[in-house]
């Protein structure tokens, strides 16, 4: 970089240009939506057959394209205001030092040395002559540095140590334009797509790899704007986005996806665009991990005499290859099974009127997280919030979801034209086995704080002309975690429906931060689970005394249901079901109730 060529640098072509680019990958993120919930969505609820299935195919190959130009446009956007402000920044400190340079008498060439007058006293009847300095960029070493102060002390003409001083900033200001032209350059080379018109695991894999290229070389740029409150509300994090400007806003998106997706108080589509790219991105790679790893020898079993019988037994092929990759190729299988599930759901917008999903939170790290809407949140008039219990993970995502779309479905026949949102909030750490974790209370009492941040949320990022009506749904010990969270915190609901509980951590439905009458409750008969709050918790850490919802001491509205044992409440077509999709829609009255037993038949 020379002085000429920084003197001549104008950032706001660079900025232009980033304007351009986030344009386009505006355009081509509204092509893709028009595509996802209005083209595909119209086929798969009015056209069947085998043209309308290779429609979809084409035209969701059509949407992976729109995407990755959304992406990687908002990658390239981001990479030239960040070039554009570090070159900025640099061509500042050069303007201060020749206007310095200039006041002090100096001159400045075109090679960046500096010439000086002459000056201070008078030596043999002589004013000590005038010449020319060259700057040294960058810090130098202590000997190199007190050598030149001490150059600048004893020099005969005071204007020679000035001119030195402006040299090497010119210098320093040179070199740091140029540290930005290398640091960039390869960054923004790297953001471009291959010649094919398939956007494939790879094609995801390079974008998470552009994305970390472009937040390491973006750090000073980044770090300029404003960033979210530390530990803030969801309106504290809605007013933060709401305050930064488009281009802050694409760079947000664009350089930390995750950072993005998972503040409650967005925007649900926000959260949705930036959790989408982490989804691909994420996929993309275990796929790629998946496929790198040598399948299961084929000869898994064999047979050994040990006694007078033989026993079956792992080979030792076997079990070399699952010291080595077992454990992490099981981790790999669930996670893109649960991700699959998640990309089904995606898939199936239009089916039987189903509206568009938003992921409203995903993560791959430990069991998972998922956080799933059918409809927009946002702009819906009935919210229902779901927590999985016991097993849940991200790789068992699939039923969960299901069961959300078969509410929604029931909801919104019952909404009288209302606009209905069910989410599947998998947003904490599940117990995963029923003897070994589910009898103890932190995992609810660990997640409840961020089930509050959701709930809260939904109200911070609501847009809809009044305000929504919103349910808490738990099944299971995701009942624990709603019963937690209002005891932690204020429960943003106003009804709750709890299934198959083992207990709410609360003695009486009163506490459960909703009005009277507002709670409700389904058993199902040969459902195991609310016995095993009624027996007690085994000595665990879950501090009692315990009243289970299904207990008419409670006060919970008991709901009738025709479903049997712990999991089949969500299932199409049922009593069970039907009457939550009445409470959902704000239509509790109408909800089937069963007639009030004896206090002391409690168990059945």
């Amino acid at each position: 970089m020379d002085l000429a060529t920084l003197k001549a640098f104008k950032s706001t072509e660079y900025e232009q240009a980033a304007d351009g680019y986030r344009a386009i990958g505006d355009m081509a993120g509204a092509a893709k939506d028009t595509v996802d919930h209005q083209i595909c969505a119209g086929i798969r609820n009015t056209l069947e057959g085998e043209a309308a299935k290779a429609a979809l195919r084409e035209l969701q190959e059509l949407s992976k394209n729109f995407h990755y130009a959304q992406t990687e446009c908002g990658l390239v956007s981001t990479a030239l205001n960040g070039f554009a402000f570090d070159m900025a920044a640099a061509k500042r400190k050069l303007e201060t030092a020749l206007a310095d340079a200039r006041a002090s008498g100096c001159t400045v060439g075109a090679d960046g040395s500096v010439g000086y007058p002459a000056g201070g006293e008078e030596v043999d009847g002589k004013v000590p002559e005038g010449g020319t300095v060259t700057g040294t960029a960058g810090p130098m070493d202590p000997t190199a540095s007190a050598l030149e102060r001490q150059a600048a002390g004893i020099h005969p003409n005071p204007n020679y140590g000035k001119a030195l001083g402006f040299a090497n900033r010119i210098a320093g200001a040179l070199e740091e334009a140029t540290d930005a032209d290398a640091k960039w350059a390869p960054k923004l080379r790297a953001l471009k797509a291959d010649d094919d018109l398939v956007v494939s695991q790879r094609d995801w894999a390079d974008a998470q790899a552009d994305t970390g290229g472009v937040r390491e070389a973006g750090q000073d740029y980044l770090g300029s704007l404003p960033r979210p409150p530390e530990g803030g509300s969801p309106k504290d994090n809605a007013e933060w986005w709401r305050g930064l400007s488009p281009e802050e806003q694409t760079a947000w998106m664009s350089a930390e996806p995750a950072v993005v997706g998972r503040l409650d108080g967005l925007p649900s589509a926000v959260r949705d665009e930036a959790n989408r790219v982490v989804f691909n991105e994420t996929r993309a790679s275990m796929q790629m991990e998946l496929d790198s790893i040598p399948k299961p020898p084929a000869n898994e079993w064999t047979w050994i005499t040990a006694g007078p019988y033989p026993s079956k037994v792992h080979t030792d092929e076997w079990m070399e290859w699952h010291r080595q990759y077992g454990d992490r190729y099981e981790q790999l299988n669930k996670s893109l099974k649960g991700m699959q599930s998640i990309q089904d759901r995606f898939d199936s917008t239009g089916v039987r009127g189903l509206p568009e999903a938003y992921l409203l939170g995903f993560s791959a790290e430990g069991n998972g997280r998922a956080v799933v809407a059918n409809g927009n949140p946002d702009t819906a008039d009935h919210q229902a919030v779901f927590v999985p219990g016991t097993t849940s993970n991200l790789g068992s995502i699939g039923g969960d979801i299901n069961r959300m779309v078969n509410l929604w479905h029931v909801a919104d026949d019952a909404a009288d034209g209302k606009s209905v949102s069910t989410v599947t909030w998998l947003g904490y750490d599940a117990p995963q086995d029923i003897v070994k974790d589910s009898p103890f209370s932190h995992y609810a009492n660990d997640g409840a704080p961020a089930f509050n941040r959701f709930m809260d949320g939904l109200e911070a990022s609501h847009s809809g002309q009044s305000e929504p009506h919103r349910t808490a749904i738990g099944h299971s010990y995701g009942t624990t975690l709603i019963g937690s969270a209002a005891r932690q915190g204020e429960l943003n609901a106003d009804d709750v429906i709890l299934a198959g509980s083992p207990g709410v951590q609360v003695p009486k439905a009163e506490q459960m931060d909703v009005p009277e009458g507002h709670v409700w409750n389904e058993e199902a008969d040969g459902d195991p689970v609310p016995d095993i709050g009624r027996f007690g918790h085994g000595g665990t850490d879950w501090d009692g005394p315990w009243t289970i919802p299904s207990d008419e001491r409670f006060g919970a509205q008991q709901m009738t249901t025709d479903t049997e044992g712990h999991s089949d409440y969500w299932k199409e077509s049922t009593e069970s079901l039907w009457n939550q999709g009445q409470v959902v829609a704000g239509h509790g009255d109408n909800a089937k109730l069963e007639e009030p037993t004896n206090p002391s038949a409690y168990m059945r």
